[in-house]
């Protein structure tokens, strides 16, 4: 199978471009998007549609914090967490917790490719690499 070409992820680009109103996905747009391709599909469609799918799954993901956490964790400080990323990263920033014993206590917060920890886990891990 051929490698997907320069021209195709030029493509994909401006496709997830359209996708995004204020740098944030739209599904209206994204309902767009795909409504184009169905009635003009490009050539080798399917590269294109799973290319368009990481893109917006990526786009995605720099909107959301997953926040891992050990114990119990209050609304107010998953507020504080996404103020504070949305700052970071200039966008407005939502949060889901999620439960994850195996951090014994503290919290890891995951948003898109970055990954803030502060857990005992993680510094017993560090602590492993270490010695």
């Amino acid at each position: 199978m051929a490698a997907f070409s320069a021209k195709s992820r030029a493509f994909v680009k401006q496709l997830v471009q359209l996708s995004l109103i204020d740098g944030r996905v739209s599904s209206e747009q994204v309902a767009g998007v795909l409504a184009y391709l169905e009635k003009n599909p490009p050539a080798r469609l399917q590269a294109v549609l799973l290319a368009y799918h990481k893109a917006i799954a990526a786009e995605l993901a720099k909107s959301e914090a997953r926040v891992e956490h050990a114990g119990p964790v209050a609304p107010e400080a998953l507020s504080a967490i996404a103020a504070a990323l949305g700052k970071r990263y200039g966008r407005a920033v939502t949060t889901t917790a999620k439960p994850n014993p195996a951090l014994l206590a503290g919290i890891r917060v995951r948003i898109a490719d970055d990954v803030y920890e502060s857990s005992v886990a993680g510094q017993l891990q560090a602590l492993a690499s270490a010695s």
